[in-house]
């Protein structure tokens, strides 16, 4: 799901604006594997593939990304943990 304007809540924020890919990622999972199902993590990243990486992963994981918000300087992606 890709949108511009709605936001959904985050339980948790991983903050890895100015990491290179796959740093975003990596700091993604790590989130993931500490927190319970059905959390939903919100990953700030300024990384161009970040988006693409996300979705890719989460595809191949089970896990849901929710919403991707482009932020102007940062996307704002929101993954559930399931």
């Amino acid at each position: 799901m890709t949108t511009n304007q709605s936001q959904s809540e985050a339980d948790t924020t991983v903050d890895a604006r100015g990491a290179t890919c796959p740093g975003p990622l990596m700091d993604l999972i790590s989130e993931v594997r500490a927190v319970d199902t059905g959390t939903v993590i919100a990953l700030l990243s300024d990384a161009e593939k970040s988006p693409t990486e996300v979705e890719e992963w989460a595809e191949k994981s089970g896990n849901e990304v929710t919403d991707v918000v482009d932020q102007g300087d940062h996307n704002r992606i929101h993954v559930r943990k399931l």
